[in-house]
C-alpha cells in the first residue's frame, strides 16, 4: 500500500508570522503531501510561548501555497461555534481551491480551558457536545437547502451557508483519536478520514481492524474514512545527531509509543511499516519550528525512497 508524508506542528510552540511563513514555504517546496498544526492557545504546561490563532494562519496559507493540503489537527469544539467553524472552513476551502481537511475534536487540555474561560465540560458532557457540532457542520457543509435541527448545545433555524462550498459537501471531515468507545463510533459515521495519533503499528492495525467493523454496522464503505496517523519524529542526519536529540532516551521505548526513530533508511523503514498496516498518510510532527536545515535533509533523504518527490 502506498503512503504519502506530510508535516504537522504544534501552533502553540511558539508559532509566529515568520516561522509559519517558513514552514509553508518549506512545505511546499521540499515535496510533503501537506502541512496541518495543532489548535491550542498555550501548552499543557509552562512556560508560555508564542501561538498564531489557527483559522487566521490558515487563511494565509489557502492563498499563499499552490499545492499543499492542509487543516488543524484539531480543532476543538469548545473553542468557537460549530456553525462559524463550517462557515470558515467552507471559505478557506474555496480560497485555496480545495485542499482543506477539517480536522474537529472534543478538546481536552483543561489548562488553556481555564486560562481563558472555556467551558471544557467532564467526559461525558464533552463527547456529546462534539457530537452535537459534527452534526452541525456536516448538516450545513452538505446541504444545499435550510437545515433546522435542534440539540442539547447547539440549534439551527432554516440555517443555510451561502455561498454554498464549491467542493460538494465542503472540505472532508477529519476526526482524530484512538479511543474505541467515543472517538471510533463518531469517526465510522461522520467522518471522511481517521487520523490516529501516536500508535505503533500493531496498534494502528487494531483500531483499524475496529473501525472496519463499525463502518460495516454503518453501512458505510470501508474506503470512505481514509486511514491517517499523526507521529513524533526523532531524525537524525547522522548516527550522532540521533544519539544527541535522544538525549538518553530508549529509542524502542519511543518507538513503542509512535515515534519514528532514527537516521533516514530507519526512517523509511518504520515508515513502510505503517504503510503495511494501512496507513495511507503520515503527519510527522516536527516540534523545532526553526530547524529547517534537518527537515529539508529528511525531506530530501525520506520522501524519495517513498516515491514522494
Amino acid at each position: 500500500m502506498t503512503i504519502d508524508v506530510a508535516l504537522m506542528i504544534e501552533g502553540q510552540n511558539g508559532l509566529t508570522w515568520s516561522r509559519w511563513q517558513r514552514l509553508a514555504q518549506a512545505a511546499e517546496d521540499l515535496g510533503f503531501a501537506g502541512l496541518y498544526r495543532s489548535d491550542h492557545f498555550t501548552n499543557a504546561n509552562p512556560p508560555e510561548k508564542e501561538s498564531l490563532e489557527l483559522w487566521v494562519s490558515l487563511t494565509w496559507l489557502a492563498s499563499h501555497t499552490k499545492r499543499i493540503e492542509f487543516g488543524p489537527l484539531v480543532s476543538p469544539v469548545s473553542f468557537r461555534h460549530p456553525a462559524m467553524t463550517a462557515r470558515m472552513a467552507a471559505a478557506v476551502d474555496d480560497l485555496s481551491g480545495g485542499r482543506l481537511q477539517l480536522g474537529l475534536g472534543a478538546g481536552w487540555q483543561e489548562r488553556e480551558h481555564t486560562m481563558f474561560g472555556f467551558d471544557l465540560l467532564e467526559v461525558a458532557p464533552r463527547f456529546q457536545r462534539f457530537r452535537e457540532g459534527l452534526e452541525v457542520v456536516t448538516r450545513l457543509l452538505r446541504s444545499d437547502t435550510p437545515v433546522t435541527w435542534i440539540g442539547e448545545y447547539y440549534q439551527l433555524r432554516e440555517a443555510i451557508l451561502l455561498p454554498r462550498p464549491q467542493r460538494p459537501g465542503g472540505p472532508p471531515i477529519v476526526i482524530g483519536g484512538n479511543g474505541e468507545q467515543r472517538t471510533l463510533p463518531l469517526i465510522a459515521r461522520y467522518a471522511d478520514e481517521w487520523n490516529a495519533v501516536f500508535v505503533p503499528p500493531a496498534r494502528f492495525a487494531e483500531l483499524n481492524a475496529k473501525l472496519d467493523n463499525l463502518l460495516d454496522a454503518a453501512g458505510r464503505p470501508r474506503e470512505a474514512v481514509r486511514r491517517t496517523l499523526m507521529i513524533g519524529s526523532v531524525f537524525g542526519r547522522d548516527k550522532h545527531e540521533v544519539e544527541r536529540l535522544l538525549a538518553g532516551r530508549d529509542r524502542q521505548q519511543l518507538r513503542a509509543r509512535g515515534i519514528l526513530v532514527g537516521v533516514a533508511d530507519e526512517i523509511v523503514e518504520q515508515i513502510q511499516a505503517f504503510a503495511a498496516v494501512g496507513v495511507q498518510r503520515i503527519m510527522v510532527q516536527w516540534l523545532d519550528l526553526d530547524d529547517l536545515d534537518r527537515l529539508e535533509s529528511f525531506a530530501t533523504s525520506v520522501l524519495p525512497s517513498l516515491g514522494q518527490a
